[in-house]
């Protein structure tokens, strides 16, 4: 018997970064323990604070856990793409998109016709072999 993926939404107009959070800690914790939730939390915080940020419209969290992965997407209103620039340590910012491709295992950014969509996606650990 297949393990279904497990997904949650987290629409803009109900939750603010901090409950998007909070809705990604407890996924986590229900449906994929083994993810690093700290790096999960740090990446959903720079999408969602990205979006609202950079956009002018909605966003969209989309929290899936499946057998071998978890997968973090949030679509929003901008077709811009996420821009790298030069950390700048005297608080301009410009770290975020860095940390962002880093934790996760891949980063993918698709257009949508009302908008972009970012996918960060983490791969499963493998699990050590039983001794016997």
């Amino acid at each position: 018997m297949t393990e279904e993926p497990q997904t949650v939404i987290v629409e803009s107009p109900h939750l603010d970064t901090a409950s998007a959070r909070g809705a990604a800690a407890e996924f986590l914790t229900q449906h994929c323990p083994w993810a690093d939730l700290d790096a999960v939390l740090l990446v959903v915080s720079e999408l969602v604070s990205n979006a609202v940020r950079h956009t002018s419209g909605w966003w969209r969290l989309h929290l899936t856990a499946g057998r071998e992965s978890l997968v973090v997407e949030i679509d929003d209103s901008s077709p811009q793409p996420p821009v790298p620039r030069d950390p700048d340590f005297g608080g301009g910012g410009g770290f975020g998109w860095h940390m962002v491709q880093r934790l996760a295992s891949r980063v993918e950014i698709r257009p949508l016709p009302e908008g972009k969509r970012v996918q960060a996606v983490w791969d499963r650990p493998p699990t050590p072999a039983t001794a016997g």
